[in-house]
């Protein structure tokens, strides 16, 4: 009987958070959430390290916010920040590499 009521309340609050509305976004939101994806961007660039889909990112959360649908652009420009900082990453986890002759 404890399983099953326990089993209940675990969906209940499945369910529950399901439901629950996502966070709403406005033009500033996405124009800030833009901005900060470029700027990494742009420090991927300087290195010659940008991912190759990380501009068409920023160019479709520009598109999202002429069309006002502001959670999709802070949505992709997000993902593109975060393309850009792995990137970085990338890049100073691999600057040294090359052939080892030992």
């Amino acid at each position: 009987m404890k399983k099953l009521t326990l089993l209940a309340a675990a969906a209940a609050l499945l369910l529950g958070a399901c439901a629950a509305p996502g966070p709403t976004y406005n033009e500033n939101d996405a124009m800030s959430a833009i901005t900060a994806a470029e700027h990494e961007t742009s420090r991927a660039k300087k290195v010659n390290y940008e991912w190759r889909d990380t501009s068409k990112l920023i160019k479709k959360a520009k598109a999202a916010v002429k069309k006002q649908d502001y959670a999709t652009a802070v949505k992709l420009a997000n993902k593109a920040k975060r393309q850009s900082t792995n990137a970085l990453l990338q890049y100073e986890d691999q600057k040294n590499a090359g052939p080892r002759y030992n």
